[in-house]
């Protein structure tokens, strides 16, 4: 099936969203929840599967697209937006938390990207979304975020979602760049991903950055991010408050042992005995 060649918008800076013009007949496929507004002439379809609208072999070719996309945390089903009005229509979609939104054109990335599960937004029709699947037993054991990946297929337009800043790299034939896994957005398929032992005890166990790294080996292009969203939860998670108190803070309660201490100090006072 040809690919949907679109226009498009990204807007905003810290929080962003893409505005994706259709032409009568065009569509654009999103992640579950990721609409933001879109056109009257726009009709939404929610479909099972990936929304290529290629999935060959009937129910089947249906259910292994969708059986890809749950292997990858995700929704079994994506929304087909189409443009069936006579004139441009205009969609847009939002990014989930802070970060960017990366244009990613396959037909220049050689037909495929693998990226992070959870970093697709949407898409040109016609692009195909698969997983991706790490085939060295260390990097399955202990890829965590890095193991199970997604596979972005095409010649379209593609956007993708990262946390915090972006950076690309290119890494030149045998060119080793070691990351945080969770830090890995995307890479072309000519990279060579695999997982490396931070090397020691101590750093593994009191350096804060886990027992592993990912280790990606050129040739290829690499994007990374500052603000993977499990690191972000994490610090949530760390400063919400644990004893479910009621939300006083921990000011208030030293307070009121003060103010209480002070109170009784002065009722005290004013006996004479």
């Amino acid at each position: 099936m040809a690919m949907d060649v679109v226009d498009y918008e990204i807007k905003g800076a810290e929080m962003q969203f893409v505005e994706v013009e259709l032409d009568p007949g065009e569509a654009a496929i999103g992640e579950a929840g990721s609409m933001m507004f879109m056109d009257a002439g726009i009709h939404m379809d929610t479909v099972f599967g990936d929304g290529s609208a290629n999935q060959g072999g009937g129910f089947f070719g249906k259910l292994l697209g969708a059986g890809k996309r749950l292997i990858t945390g995700e929704s079994l089903f994506t929304t087909v937006y189409t443009n069936n009005g006579h004139g441009k229509q205009r969609v847009a979609f939002a990014a989930p938390y802070p970060g960017k939104i990366l244009p990613m054109d396959l037909r220049q990335l050689g037909g495929m990207l693998i990226c992070q599960k959870d970093s697709f937004l949407c898409a040109a029709r016609g692009v195909s979304l698969g997983i991706a699947l790490q085939q060295k037993l260390s990097t399955g054991f202990f890829g965590g975020e890095g193991f199970i990946m997604q596979k972005l297929e095409g010649d379209g337009l593609a956007f993708v979602h990262a946390g915090g800043t972006v950076v690309r790299r290119t890494l030149q034939p045998g060119q080793t760049l070691l990351v945080d896994t969770g830090c890995v957005v995307a890479y072309t398929p000519s990279v060579d991903f695999e997982i490396q032992y931070v090397g020691k005890i101590k750093t593994a166990l009191f350096g804060g950055e886990g027992l592993f790294l990912a280790k990606l080996t050129g040739p290829g292009e690499v994007w990374l991010q500052s603000l993977p969203f499990s690191r972000l939860a994490s610090r949530i998670f760390a400063a919400a408050p644990q004893t479910g108190g009621g939300g006083r803070e921990e000011g208030s309660v030293l307070g009121g042992f003060a103010g209480a201490g002070l109170l009784g100090g002065l009722l005290g006072g004013d006996r004479d005995d």
